[in-house]
């Protein structure tokens, strides 16, 4: 079967290719430019836990290395201190990392990838498609047709892919400029990341002080200053300016020594695409939304695209056109992103208003902090990953589910559990790779090697209706989950989220859970088994128990 044809080579695509290749599927990757990445050390990315993990899952680095988990979060107001937050268990802190950092990361992965081809200096200009796939030509020194099953478009806000589709982008443009700086000097919160509103050095205009500062490795700083509204020039001698008071600003006395980096001015868009897919061809990334303001970060949402999207489009390349599936990834990311597009329009005339009754109300500046906080940290809704309470993947209301401390459609908690090989490992460790996973909640089984209580207690019969189930599985064992029982079962795809939970092996439940996560039957096999009437509750209980007979 033809390759999939991703169009970008920037983080999101090489991403999506390295996604595709652990799940043994064919990629060819379109870089419109040379296969390098210029340092740039002021354009740098947050990533949340969970997509931190994807990044290191794909390219085998330990990026917490090459980046800052920052140490503490300080919000102020003025002189006065807001809120100060310490990272640790309960709240894992965000990565800071170099965006050129990352994507050369993930470009040493992929040079070692023999399923992957990056073709360099071909720039898109046509897309066909039939219904046995799609047909891409680039222009450029080595200008030709390129044949693919599929095509995802990772293209940036500019997409070619999405205009050739004549897919709108509509949205609003410049909702806020900031300028951003980076910079090598001491402040006086090493390793914690600072909001800063109204600062007392800064009195014109109700936007003119809000600066934030995130570390960088090697005594690095990014800092970023809101512009006011308008289109005026950020030039260099107001940038430098900036710089100065706000370093004498925060540490109370002349200027630090300092050295600048890198400087730039980084233009918030709110866009979103109106469709995801068109037959064969897919948006990712900055190519199907834009949302940068109060704090969410782009880059972090189009690595939730990728993760939603590659263990679908592997299983359509495996086991042919599943359209259902396909279709849930629109379905699922886009409503998402619509949400926190529409909480931030909702949150920025409060945060940024200024003046007016709302100055005097109390509280007000307080809970205005509030709402830019959980922007920042990943937090509420204008920063919370998504749940995906409504998607087409759902299963019907089943007999035996219960609940657990995740809801169906949210992210599973990263838990330890034992493989099938009987070593110890996290949760989040074998997602990506295309199987089901099963959960068995078991207290106890860890302190006893896995021979010991593998072939006892239920455990044979759930082995026997995992091995029928209508996709690849791995069963794993835990010894306790948020809100679980013992002998609960979970049911997680392969990006990570709850499909159901069952109290206890339910062959027949467990089956209907994951054919509706599959959006049907995955496999010529389930769609016959549907047909022949051997997918009802009685059928898929004497699989199971005849599976358990045989073991």
């Amino acid at each position: 079967m033809d390759p999939v044809i991703i169009v970008g080579a920037g983080p999101v695509g090489l991403a999506l290719a390295l996604a595709l290749a652990r799940q043994e599927v064919p990629c060819v990757v379109l870089d419109e430019g040379p296969g390098k990445e210029e340092p740039r050390p002021a354009r740098t990315v947050v990533l949340r836990e969970d997509t931190a993990a994807l990044m290191e899952r794909l390219t085998g680095v330990p990026l917490a290395r090459a980046g800052v988990r920052w140490a503490g979060w300080r919000s102020m107001r003025r002189k006065q201190v807001m809120c100060e937050i310490t990272f640790g268990d309960a709240e894992p802190a965000p990565l800071h990392i170099a965006q050129h950092v990352l994507t050369g990361a993930l470009r040493r992965a992929l040079a070692g990838e023999g399923l992957v081809r990056i073709a360099v200096d071909s720039r898109l200009d046509a897309v066909e498609q039939e219904p046995a796939g799609v047909s891409a030509h680039t222009r450029g020194p080595k200008g030709t047709w390129w044949r693919g099953s599929y095509l995802v478009g990772c293209d940036g806000p500019r997409s070619t892919v999405r205009k050739l589709q004549d897919i709108r982008f509509p949205g609003r443009t410049a909702v806020e400029r900031h300028a951003v700086a980076a910079l090598r000097t001491e402040l006086p919160w090493p390793d914690e990341a600072l909001l800063h509103r109204a600062p007392p050095w800064r009195t014109s205009g109700p936007s003119a002080g809000e600066i934030s500062a995130r570390p960088l490795p090697d005594g690095v700083w990014r800092l970023d200053w809101l512009l006011p509204p308008g289109k005026d020039l950020v030039t260099p001698e107001l940038l430098l300016a900036r710089v100065r008071e706000t370093l004498a600003g925060w540490t109370g006395g002349p200027t630090p020594p300092y050295e600048l980096l890198d400087t730039g001015v980084h233009t918030v868009h709110h866009r979103l695409a109106r469709r995801w897919r068109a037959e064969r061809v897919f948006l990712a990334g900055d190519a199907a939304h834009l949302l940068g303001t109060l704090g969410t970060h782009g880059l972090d949402e189009g690595l939730r695209d990728v993760d939603n999207l590659a263990w679908k489009l592997a299983l359509a390349w495996h086991h042919g056109p599943h359209e259902a599936l396909l279709d849930s990834y629109q379905t699922e990311r886009r409503a998402i992103l619509a949400s926190r597009l529409r909480a931030a329009d909702q949150a920025l005339p409060l945060v940024r208003g200024g003046g007016g009754l709302r100055s005097y109300v109390p509280g007000s500046a307080r809970g205005h902090d509030a709402l830019l906080l959980d922007g920042h940290l990943g937090r509420g809704a204008l920063g919370a990953p998504g749940i995906h309470a409504d998607s087409p993947l759902a299963p019907g209301r089943l007999e035996g589910e219960v609940a657990v401390g995740t809801v169906p459609g949210a992210a599973v908690t990263d838990v330890r559990v034992t493989a099938e090989d009987g070593t110890f490992v996290r949760l989040r460790s074998r997602l990506g790779r295309g199987a089901l996973l099963v959960v068995l909640v078991a207290p106890g089984t860890g302190v006893w090697e896995r021979r010991h209580w593998v072939s006892a207690g239920i455990m044979p019969r759930l082995a026997a209706a995992v091995s029928a189930l209508p996709h690849p599985a791995e069963l794993l064992v835990a010894e306790s989950y948020p809100g679980a029982a013992a002998h609960t079962v979970l049911l997680v795809r392969p990006d990570g989220h709850l499909v159901t939970a069952l109290s206890g092996v339910r062959p027949a439940d467990l089956y209907a859970a994951a054919r509706a996560a599959l959006g049907g039957s995955a496999t010529e096999e389930a769609g016959a088994e549907e047909e022949s009437g051997t997918g009802d509750r009685d059928g898929a209980d004497a699989r199971a128990d005849a599976g358990a007979g045989s073991r």
